[in-house]
């Protein structure tokens, strides 16, 4: 293994455990202050809709100081972000705009997370900055992998955290130590990855250029396969928005689940998604090439969401969600690696960048309109959300022999 890996490694982790350890709890905050269903996904969307304006500058800024700084930006924002959070589950539930207090000021901790959520883009920029051709194919599977281990472990430390003496105080507090270590992995350990003879002379910021997706991707001039990925991640992007806002409602109406419950099945999820993206995504590239192994997720895609609204059976549900989860595991780390195989280097941390805004955009844009949807549909709404893997493949399958892509 590359050395040089580990930090990006290890710090891929802490930020998924940073993550997913809320994942279990976050229904249940909405639901303890008395919120409707609705609420859960604007606070998904709040992080997202800040980072959608914070990411691509965040990627742009290290194409110009270096990954290593805006890492650190990054995680110290993500530290705060907890911080404030701990700070709203002390306050007094008194009722602002016909909300309680708590969560207007969770809200402001979302959005402070988004607008500094330029650790994704920048960590995959760093990761292609030091890897061949032949590593991207299959690191970014291994960064899927431990991504997929931190989804096992946080929401089961989520879930176990906050059914302690502190309550969600608990996770939150695990969640605290966690950004700490990971500020500290960065400051200690991380390497530079982009010398000041390759980065690129620093732009001034822009808020409507950095709004304007189009305009930015026009600005890069991608190669077409980068534009066709790029239309790829926007409908991938907006399915999982539907799917993030609306999953663990549906396994609580479904199965009845507390906190603990819906920690473990996660806790299961994430071995799937461990294994799947470190084990077998290596191997269907190898095999087919990381464009073949796109469609392919896709495909997947399409019949796990008809599958999963199948059964109310645990037991059958888990084997059907596979699927699924096999589809996510196979589409993750090939969108990244034939982005970072294609992108031009001086433009790393832009492309990156743009991605993730393309995902900051679906995230901001659609889980108040999932959950929404889900209230007055029930498990019927994922037959509207598999429309568009299906759309994503059609149009991969089209252009696939244009692009003469494996």
């Amino acid at each position: 293994m590359n050395k040089k890996l580990a930090p990006a490694y290890l710090l891929t982790l802490v930020n998924v455990l940073g993550f997913s350890i809320l994942m279990p709890i976050l229904p249940f905050v909405v639901l303890e202050y008395g919120a409707d269903k609705w609420v859960y996904g604007l606070l998904i969307s709040l992080y997202s809709s800040f980072q959608f304006i914070g990411a691509p500058y965040l990627g742009r800024l290290s194409d110009s100081i270096g990954r290593k700084p805006v890492l650190m930006i990054s995680q110290a924002g993500t530290l705060a972000c907890w911080i404030v959070f701990l700070i709203a589950l002390q306050l007094p539930e008194y009722m602002v705009f016909g909300m309680s207090l708590p969560l207007l000021v969770i809200g402001l901790s979302r959005a402070l997370d988004g607008i500094t959520g330029g650790n994704t883009s920048v960590a995959n920029a760093y990761v292609a900055d030091i890897t061949s051709r032949e590593e991207k194919s299959y690191v970014f599977g291994y960064l899927g992998g431990i991504a997929g281990f931190g989804m096992i472990v946080g929401p089961a430390i989520g879930g176990f955290a906050a059914s302690g003496s502190m309550g969600f105080a608990g996770t939150i507090t695990v969640a605290i130590v966690i950004s700490i270590t990971a500020l500290f992995v960065i400051y200690s350990w991380l390497q530079e990855s982009l010398p000041p003879e390759k980065r690129r002379i620093r732009e001034k910021a822009n808020l409507w250029r950095t709004l304007n997706i189009p305009g930015r991707i026009k600005r890069v001039q991608p190669k077409p396969i980068i534009k066709l990925l790029f239309t790829l991640k926007l409908m991938f992007s907006t399915m999982m928005a539907f799917y993030i806002s609306t999953i663990a409602l549906y396994m609580v109406d479904t199965f009845h689940f507390n906190e603990q419950e819906l920690a473990m099945f996660m806790f299961a999820v994430g071995i799937f998604l461990s294994f799947n993206q470190a084990v077998l995504s290596k191997q269907f590239i190898k095999r087919f090439g990381e464009f073949t192994t796109l469609i392919i997720g896709l495909s997947l895609l399409i019949i796990g969401f008809f599958a999963i609204t199948l059964t109310d059976t645990l037991g059958v549900y888990i084997a059907f969600y596979y699927i699924l989860n096999l589809g996510l595991s196979l589409c993750f780390p090939t969108f990244n690696a034939l982005i970072a195989i294609h992108a031009d280097p001086s433009k790393q941390g832009e492309i990156m960048g743009i991605s993730e805004s393309i995902n900051s955009f679906a995230m901001a844009a659609f889980p108040v309109l999932g959950a929404t949807l889900y209230s007055f549909m029930g498990y019927p709404m994922y037959y509207l959300v598999a429309i568009l893997p299906l759309l994503a493949f059609l149009l991969a399958m089209n252009r696939r022999p244009k692009l003469k892509v494996n």
